[in-house]
């Protein structure tokens, strides 16, 4: 098998680009059906090709049921958490057109466990003095910025943890 054969995805069966084969376990996938996969899923290598095909027909039926979903709560900043506390549900999404993107639907019954880590991320406030040059306030006095990186655990069949930060994201050592 020589470096440059043309290669096919064993899913949709259009031919792979030069970089665009993603490898299972035994076949390939092209960037475009690897693209329709969960953004939680991670064990793309490991997967066979009867394994994608499940998961993709899963997504299927995961855009059908966003049509019933209705958030009734949101929290978070850049990435969201939406919930439908009338149905039990809720997705994780930093899309705004969130029914497009297909985010997975998840059962609160499924959640088995949350771990929050907060970080604080301080800069210190300046004073200009009257020839132009910055000097510290004493005592100093500073400008606090919080990350929330939050992981739900959950028991479903393609992935067991959504890690994501919850905060904006618009943090001094972002800038």
């Amino acid at each position: 098998m020589a470096l440059f054969d043309k290669k096919f995805c064993d899913i949709c069966g259009e031919k792979i680009g030069l970089l665009g084969n993603k490898k299972l376990e035994d076949g390939n996938l092209c960037k475009d059906c690897a693209s329709k996969l969960s953004p939680f899923f991670s064990d793309r290598r490991k997967s066979t090709v009867e394994d994608i095909r499940q998961q993709l027909a899963y997504r299927e039926q995961n855009k059908q049921a966003l049509n019933s979903f209705n958030p009734t709560a949101e929290l978070g900043g850049k990435t969201k958490v939406y919930a439908d506390q009338n149905s039990g549900t809720f997705i994780v999404t930093s899309s705004a057109n969130w029914r497009a993107a297909n985010p997975d639907l998840v059962q609160f019954s499924q959640v088995t466990g949350v771990d929050l880590e907060i970080k604080a991320h301080r800069a210190e406030i300046y004073m200009n003095t009257t020839d132009g040059t910055r000097k510290s306030y004493v005592p100093p006095r500073y400008n606090y910025q919080y990350e929330m990186d939050l992981t739900i655990r959950v028991n479903t069949p393609y992935f067991t943890e959504m890690d994501f930060e919850l905060s904006s994201g618009d943090r001094p050592d972002n800038l």
